[in-house]
């Protein structure tokens, strides 16, 4: 049965890029991936670069090429089980009715959530991590926020829209938030605000932002 790897690549740096991430880009015929992650793994093979509109074509392409007897890696930011590549990749499998077809190894990496918690000194096991990634309007976050424990969060589209998001449902705009920008790259910034200062702030989209 031929291997399908989806493997974490951590949170954008080379120097998270695991070992195991490593090989199972050198075992594998095909790297499947965003070209910045592409840009982490010289010694891949066969590259195929993915972007935010063909990302569905190219999963599905990726487990059709495993289905047809070549070894896949698909490269997931982070790590692959949280707001990553496992869950659609898995739905992939079972629409195609391949689960007993398909090897599926999965490569752990080191969130970006892991590594904002470890440079503001968070023990993540005190706190709440939560993505927005596929439920922007879902008022079932609201909960999490008061409970008396940090959230780490992953914004989906920006920081702004998240802020503006939790203001318009009643959160308090004084509430104290730290927004982790650009983690483990030479630039990496830190921000400590409120959210309503952040629901007016502009950041990129490589963002964690911890509400406290």
């Amino acid at each position: 049965m031929t291997k399908l790897y989806i493997a974490g690549i951590g949170p954008g740096s080379a120097d998270y890029v695991t070992p195991a991430a490593r090989n199972a880009v050198k075992s594998a015929k095909i790297t499947i991936g965003s070209k910045r992650a592409l840009d982490l793994f010289p010694e891949a093979n066969e590259v195929v670069p993915l972007n935010v509109k063909d990302v569905q074509e190219k999963l599905e392409m990726g487990v059709d090429m495993v289905n047809d007897g070549k070894s896949v890696c698909v490269l997931s930011t982070g790590d692959p089980g949280f707001s990553g590549v496992l869950k659609p990749i898995k739905r992939i499998i079972e629409e195609k009715g391949l689960e007993n077809n398909i090897n599926l190894e999965i490569i752990p990496g080191i969130s970006s959530l892991q590594l904002c918690a470890a440079r503001l000194e968070i023990s993540w096991d005190e706190a709440d991590l939560m993505t927005f990634h596929g439920r922007e309007n879902s008022l079932e976050v609201m909960d999490i926020l008061d409970n008396g424990r940090p959230t780490i969060a992953l914004p989906s589209r920006s920081t702004a829209d998240m802020a503006q998001f939790l203001l318009n449902n009643g959160v308090d705009p004084s509430r104290k938030v730290a927004i982790c920008e650009r983690l483990s790259y030479p630039d990496e910034k830190f921000v400590t605000s409120t959210l309503k200062e952040v629901a007016q702030s502009d950041f990129t989209y490589m963002c964690v932002m911890v509400i406290y």
